[in-house]
């Protein structure tokens, strides 16, 4: 990597309602950028929430991090469906991530690869699995499935020393047993390939 891997932004969001299709649904997607240090606990940072706790939050999805080096891709698809300008940049935080990170995109990560921070540190666990929410928030019905497509999931990350981080952050990638890589793991499990 030329660069060091970092966090830019730090985003929360309270559970709220989000209209999908005529239908209010619960939804923490909407999270926003928060300045200063945040805390994080083993089920995620102080003041987020999540809606649906089958699919996420828990031990192993306290924490969900995405590259911001896939941002230009989505501003491009969104001006394509017509749901955006074409120069619409999208804030941190659009993917519905806690961590707007720099340096580390999903080929480089590995199941139990850790994240050590100043503050905390924290082990990747799984990849994200889009859902009709990301749909409602991308503002298009193939959000989910260019997901998939791209294989531009981000990561879960579970907690293994709680305490604080913050956006300017720097990340140590400490590799793990280096077995199941994130981007073919996600792309196994959503029936694609390379």
């Amino acid at each position: 990597m030329s660069t060091t891997p970092r966090i830019l932004s730090v985003n929360l969001a309270i559970a709220s309602p989000l209209i999908i299709e005529g239908q209010s649904v619960m939804s923490g997607i909407r999270k926003q950028a928060r300045s200063g240090p945040a805390e994080v606990q083993p089920l995620g940072l102080v003041g987020d929430e999540q809606a649906d706790h089958t699919v996420h939050g828990g031990l192993s999805k306290a924490v969900y991090a995405y590259p911001v080096e896939h941002y230009p891709f989505w501003q491009t698809v969104r001006a394509q469906a017509g749901v955006a300008a074409a120069d619409g940049a999208l804030p941190p935080g659009a993917m519905g991530e806690n961590l707007t990170i720099s340096g580390l995109l999903e080929d480089q990560l590995w199941i139990g690869d850790r994240l050590r921070l100043p503050g905390c540190e924290l082990a990747v666990s799984e990849p994200r699995f889009p859902c009709f929410k990301f749909n409602a928030v991308m503002g298009f019905n193939q959000a989910a499935k260019l997901m998939s497509q791209a294989g531009y999931c981000g990561a879960y990350l579970g907690v293994i020393r709680p305490g604080t981080l913050q956006a300017g952050d720097e990340i140590e990638l400490i590799p793990g047993p280096r077995e199941v890589n994130l981007r073919e793991l996600f792309r196994a499990r959503m029936g694609r390939k390379g």
